[in-house]
């Protein structure tokens, strides 16, 4: 651990962070290792900006470094800790706080790498991700030596426009003959390429037949089917595609269990800083901290105290079960390993599906309201709808559910892209201007069936300019 505070408050630190440590161990987390550093501010955001040290650059981290940054400076917010998903972990803590605050997100950082280590949407995730996202950075760095930083930023720009558009489940290698190797992670930043360079030369020996469709089935993975596919790229291209496939990869099953990882976090700082060795005004300090975390809001859904709420009552539940559970073989005072199981298990999807009940919606307060004025109104009561509608609202995390229809559309290698609609519908002014990045890659004719005001709408660029054309109902 290294700071900028005083060697007192550095050996305070020092004690209070093994002390959570040890209570951790003591109530049944199962963390990483953690490597902690306390820096100032900049540095924090920096890193806050970026997602994880040593990452490319890209004016985007600049601007979301300057918005956090200044933010911080007008007393608006703050970020009391940054954890990363690395074995083992590390962790920054902001030298402004206190020993207390930063005692505090010590445990709460505990309760993360725990949700890392054992949560199965994180097994496949790469555990020295610092190390590939810098080797990464070298060879962007190369390419802008190579071709110019502005041509370089340029693909970039066209890229990240559409980073999301990813298929976690296809970072799986699916064609080994061994089952257990069909199981495994890919393993070094290069594995995409090279099996990408190996199956463009078993496609260039096939006979293409005149009616085969690419690809055969739509896919999700867009960032891939380009690099595999788009007929003009260079190579520092399709690597730089992969490089922002990789880096999405990583960072899915962050947005896919966002709320039941800072509820769990948040279980964690709160029963082990119960138990630390506080006098009586850190220890309502700590309780002030506490409140603040899981404060919940009248406008959005506060993952804390939503995440950390769900598990306290599944504990609850398991401990005390009705007779007629009783009945049916559930056994009382199983709640710990009940929230194990589940973090273990789950995704946000299924967590608020299986465990958002009826009671917590209405102790919640989670009812769908629409501002009208200066008021919000209730526009929805019935628990089971505003479940699906939470629900609803974090498939996909929230993006376009888009698929690549049709590589080959007017058999002029042209892109047919579909939008999978669900009821929410697209910017389409917004969606236009993203076409252009998309054909800035293909490198032909870019074309997106949406759905506009209940009516199928077809969006093209052909490299000069946009079309709208209204489609009919099949």
């Amino acid at each position: 651990m290294s700071m900028s505070i005083n060697d007192d408050e550095l050996a305070k630190l020092e004690r209070g962070i093994e002390q959570a440590w040890d209570l951790a161990i003591a109530k049944g987390f199962d963390p990483f290792p953690v490597n902690f550093e306390v820096v100032p501010a900049t540095i924090m955001y920096e890193f806050g900006a970026y997602g994880l040290p040593g990452r490319f650059s890209h004016w985007t981290r600049g601007k979301a470094f300057y918005r956090m940054k200044t933010s911080y400076d007008f007393g608006l917010s703050k970020i009391y800790e940054l954890v990363i998903n690395t074995n083992p972990s590390y962790a920054f803590l902001l030298e402004n706080n206190s020993v207390l605050e930063n005692t505090f997100v010590a445990a709460h950082v505990f309760g993360h790498t725990h949700f890392f280590k054992h949560n199965a949407y994180f097994a496949h995730t790469a555990r020295n991700m610092v190390d590939r996202v810098s080797a990464s950075a070298d060879r962007i760095h190369k390419y802008e030596f190579d071709h110019g930083r502005l041509e370089v930023e340029r693909f970039l720009d066209a890229v990240l426009a559409i980073e999301e558009h990813v298929d976690y489940f296809t970072r799986i290698k699916p064609d080994s003959s061994d089952p257990q190797e069909s199981s495994k992670p890919l393993t070094t930043p290069y594995d995409d390429l090279w099996d990408m360079e190996q199956r463009r030369k078993e496609r260039a020996t096939e006979e293409r037949p005149a009616t085969r469709k690419i690809p055969a089935e739509p896919t999700k993975d867009i960032l891939l089917f380009m690099a595999e596919h788009a007929p003009h790229l260079e190579d520092w291209q399709r690597d730089i595609l992969l490089i922002v496939r990789e880096e999405m990869l990583y960072f899915v099953p962050q947005m896919q269990t966002k709320i039941m990882n800072e509820g769990f976090a948040s279980i964690a700082h709160s029963r082990i800083m119960r138990d630390m060795d506080l006098d009586e005004g850190d220890f309502m300090r700590f309780a002030t901290l506490h409140t603040g975390v899981l404060a919940p809001s009248r406008t959005h859904l506060n993952p804390y105290h939503l995440g950390f709420t769900i598990l306290e009552d599944i504990e609850r539940r398991w401990n005390a079960p009705t007779a007629e559970q009783i009945a049916h073989g559930m056994r009382p005072n199983q709640g710990w390993e009940k929230i194990l199981e589940v973090v273990e298990t789950e995704n946000d999807v299924s967590f608020l599906r299986n465990h958002l009940t009826e009671e917590l919606i209405k102790d919640l307060d989670l009812y769908l309201y629409r501002k009208e004025g200066d008021e919000y109104v209730i526009v929805e009561k019935d628990w089971r709808k505003v479940r699906d509608g939470i629900v609803a609202q974090m498939t996909n995390f929230g993006y376009p559910y888009l698929v690549i229809d049709d590589a080959d559309y007017h058999r002029n290698s042209e892109l047919y892209i579909k939008h999978l609609f669900e009821g929410q519908e697209m910017d389409l002014s917004y969606a236009e201007k993203t076409l252009h990045y998309v054909y800035q890659i293909w490198g032909r004719a870019t074309h997106l069936e949406t759905v506009f005001d209940g009516k199928r709408v077809l969006l093209s660029f052909d490299g000069t300019r946009n079309t709208r054309q209204a489609l009919e109902e099949s």
